[in-house]
């Protein structure tokens, strides 16, 4: 199998004693491109760095909701900046969290909606985070996408992915699939269009069983393809084609087949589903 990452967070000080070995054992495990998602100014230029100095990872940028509150003057001109570098492929991850409230409700909403402008001044994708917010980053999605978009490690049930779904949204899994309850998830995961499904870890976080507990990281990732397989009555070859097929297309303006582990990406014939008798997915 050849699998994307598509959200870790590599800088993580977690990562700190053996980072190189955690790319090791993910390359091992078919995981052929990943990509580090920063939270704020530091972990942008951090992610930035790591995409520099690993040929199969890619860095995406941007400020979280949790840190939005700390967004400094004149952030917005660094993330242009940073975002313009070669081996960025996303702005992210932004979003709203109303389960925390690190970040006041107002300055969460204010910084995501500047980021999605900023986003579709470069070109480039966005990376999402909800959590307990879904009406209020849906309709900030509505009045401010103009790019494409992934709903990262997805939470949701399946009238709230349907919603993200018909604003044109990729829906992204993570390790959260396979814990015990995660029924509605589950759900989710078999129902999904294939064109719009995205796999992740979002490690050090979220270690799928039976790792949970553990930190997390990307060679786990293959763990979670399976499980999503299952789900979905297909063999874990059929989904990683799948699944590597949409990264690349969602990423598509950066990312190339060269950054694949050195192998051309494997064909998977696509098809969107059809609307539903409700008028959509």
């Amino acid at each position: 199998m050849l699998l994307v990452d598509t959200h870790a967070h590599l800088d993580h000080g977690r990562f700190a004693a053996d980072r190189d070995a955690v790319l090791a054992r993910a390359r091992d495990a078919g995981v052929g491109l990943i990509v580090t998602v920063a939270s704020d100014l530091a972990s942008a230029r951090a992610a930035v760095h790591l995409a520099e100095r690993h040929g199969f990872v890619f860095a995406a940028v941007g400020v979280h909701p949790h840190d939005a509150a700390g967004a400094v003057p004149g952030y917005l001109e660094e993330l242009h900046r940073l975002a313009r570098h070669p081996r960025v492929v996303a702005v992210g991850e932004i979003g709203l969290d109303y389960h925390y409230d690190f970040s006041p409700r107002p300055v969460q909403r204010e910084v995501m909606a500047a980021q999605l402008e900023l986003a579709a001044e470069v070109n480039l994708p966005v990376i999402v985070h909800c959590r307990e917010a879904f009406e209020d980053t849906a309709a900030l999605l509505r009045d401010g996408l103009r790019t494409r978009a992934v709903m990262h490690c997805f939470s949701g049930d399946w009238a709230y992915a349907r919603t993200f779904l018909k604003l044109g949204c990729y829906i992204s899994l993570a390790g959260v699939v396979t814990f015990k309850g995660a029924q509605a998830l589950c759900v989710v995961a078999e129902k999904v269009p294939e064109d719009r499904l995205l796999l992740e870890t979002d490690a050090p976080y979220l270690a799928p069983v039976p790792w949970r507990g553990r930190r997390n990281e990307p060679a786990y990732l293959r763990h979670t393809a399976e499980y999503i397989a299952g789900l979905r009555g297909l063999n874990p070859e059929r989904l990683a084609a799948i699944t590597t097929a949409n990264a690349r297309a969602f990423f598509a303006k950066k990312v190339s087949d060269t950054f694949f582990g050195g192998r051309s990406l494997p064909a998977a014939k696509l098809k969107r589903e059809p609307p539903d008798d409700r008028g959509g997915f």
